[in-house]
């Protein structure tokens, strides 16, 4: 097996991928236990694998339809369900309506990703972002995590607000400049 040849879905760049997928299904397994500092970790980890598969793709030419879609697959399990499960769980809350604007914000974040595939698949991706990427949407819920944690912002429903806040911005038209 040829691990730099872009016909191979297990080339490195999908490999790093992979492991990317591994991670976040693992945090969302701490998450389940309620060890949430290790969860954070490994999907911190996983962020860090998200960069590498780009570069690794970019630096030896592999990037290819499938790992496009791949890494969408990847960014939806450990940057928008893992944070969306990581904060709910953290809250403790059984209100209906809380729940609800998880699920905006999981759904929100599946169509930037859909969208944003589309356009790289037409070539419409220019030097920014439109909307925040799915990553930084994880950031600011872990911010948002935190703030929580720490009693900083003590009410469910603030962080519910805010989060649903966040959901909004996956798809706005506000502009994040590109690494």
């Amino acid at each position: 097996m040829n691990l730099f040849d872009k016909d191979n879905h297990f080339n490195a760049a999908n490999i790093i991928t992979f492991a990317n997928v591994a991670c976040g299904t693992l945090a969302l397994y701490f998450v389940t236990q309620h060890n949430f500092t290790v969860a954070i970790i490994i999907a911190w980890i996983a962020g860090a694998l998200d960069i590498a598969d780009g570069k690794v793709a970019r630096k030896y030419n592999l990037s290819t339809e499938f790992g496009i879609q791949l890494d969408s697959f990847a960014d939806f399990l450990s940057f928008v369900i893992m944070p969306a499960f990581l904060l709910f769980y953290s809250l403790e809350s059984s209100n209906i309506f809380i729940g609800a604007i998880f699920i905006y914000y999981i759904i929100s974040g599946l169509r930037r990703l859909v969208a944003f595939n589309l356009k790289v698949e037409t070539g419409e991706v220019a030097k920014y972002f439109e909307g925040v990427p799915t990553p930084l949407g994880a950031i600011l819920l872990w911010i948002l995590y935190l703030l929580h944690s720490f009693s900083i912002v003590s009410s469910p429903f603030i962080i519910a607000i805010l989060v649903a806040v966040v959901g909004y911005l996956l798809n706005s038209k506000v502009k994040v400049p590109h690494p």
